[in-house]
């Protein structure tokens, strides 16, 4: 459910009456002028379950919206919770008691530009293993200052994340679309999301110089994201597409600032993709998830902001590929979703990780 209104009563009220006695994933863009504690406060004097975060952009159907609050419903919670402190790694994943022959649902939303993000998943995963399939994304705002983002029943956090899990099957599509143009090379030094070196030198000599012969344009002191956007990072997988890691900016060091950790030796290549590869690999992700559902009831999409600062004006085509194939088998299927800092999700047999530039497509009950 979209909703526009930016009364608080009446999104209080919409909300209510669209998940009844379930609890509420609310997914806001951050152009939207509403009051979020007002909000939170008056779900909380409704009886409201709920988590949520605050994005670059939202998802409806076929539409990108800066404004705009979309409501899923979180059906069949088993548990929600709130973890702070992110990048301290201070913190405890909280005991879950899973039953056997029971199909569960992790969703999370986790602030975006925090550090160690990649310890979280970790954490999670240590916990609670395959007993539950996963799936979220790295919330905040397209201005990349780190403000509060993620809120549940207990207010609104920033280096923070809010998970709920549900008792019930969901099926995911992972896919990116990049290609490698140059590599590999190895992540001498890292920090946190910075690489500090790579092959033993200063890690922008490195990537400008690829990039630079590559692309034929050269990099002056403000258009670094305007051609990294183009060439990000693949960490190299085993038997798996790459992982790839987005180039935010430079430092005055030379070090090159990361959507997501990386750490000490780890092997990347240098990637880069066009319309079609990236559209194509909507697609099959989205063919992936549909291939292992059987009767879904909505479609969260969690798509990475900078696919749309890629695409542009054809990130409609994207969208457009994903909806189409969707109702093309399952027409009835609700679709809702966000441009994220990052995408989370566990796919296959595989551990659960924090993709860029990558667009995870779930199917729910």
């Amino acid at each position: 459910m979209l909703i526009t209104t930016t009364k608080t009563s009446e999104i209080v009220n919409a909300i209510s009456n669209h998940v009844g006695k379930n609890a509420a994933l609310i997914t806001i863009g951050e152009q939207t002028e509403i009051d979020i504690k007002d909000i939170i406060g008056q779900l909380n004097d409704a009886g409201l379950k709920f988590m949520g975060g605050l994005f670059p952009k939202v998802i409806h159907g076929n539409s990108i919206l800066d404004k705009g609050i979309v409501v899923n419903t979180l059906n069949k919670l088993d548990s929600m919770f709130l973890i702070n402190n992110i990048s301290s790694k201070s913190y405890t994943i909280p005991k879950v008691n899973f039953e056997k022959d029971q199909n569960y649902s992790l969703f999370t939303y986790v602030d975006g530009l925090t550090s160690n993000i990649s310890h979280y998943l970790s954490k999670l995963y240590e916990n609670y293993g395959m007993q539950t399939t996963y799936f979220g994304g790295g919330a905040g705002s397209l201005s990349l200052k780190q403000q509060p983002c993620v809120f549940n029943n207990e207010g609104v956090f920033k280096d923070a994340a809010v998970f709920g899990i549900m008792k019930m099957s969901s099926s995911i599509g992972v896919k990116h679309g990049w290609s490698k143009v140059a590599g590999p090379f190895i992540v001498t030094r890292a920090e946190g999301n910075i690489i500090k070196e790579i092959n033993w030198k200063n890690p922008f000599e490195v990537y400008k110089e690829t990039v630079e012969e590559h692309s034929g344009k050269i990099f002056t002191e403000d258009n670094f994201f305007e051609i990294a956007k183009g060439y990000p990072f693949g960490i190299l997988k085993e038997s798996a597409e790459c992982i790839v890691r987005d180039p935010l900016m430079v430092n005055e060091k030379g070090e090159i600032v990361c959507v997501g950790e990386l750490e000490d030796n780890t092997v990347v290549d240098i990637l880069n993709g066009n319309e079609e590869s990236l559209i194509q690999a909507a697609k099959s992700a989205t063919q992936e998830s549909i291939k292992q559902a059987s009767a879904p009831r909505k479609a969260i999409l969690i798509d990475c902001i900078s696919r749309i600062l890629f695409l542009d004006k054809n990130f409609d085509k994207e969208l457009s590929a994903v909806t189409g194939t969707l109702e093309e088998s399952f027409n009835n299927v609700s679709i809702g979703g966000a441009l994220t800092l990052g995408e989370i999700s566990s796919y296959g047999e595989g551990f659960l990780e924090f993709y860029n530039k990558t667009i995870v497509v779930g199917l729910f009950e």
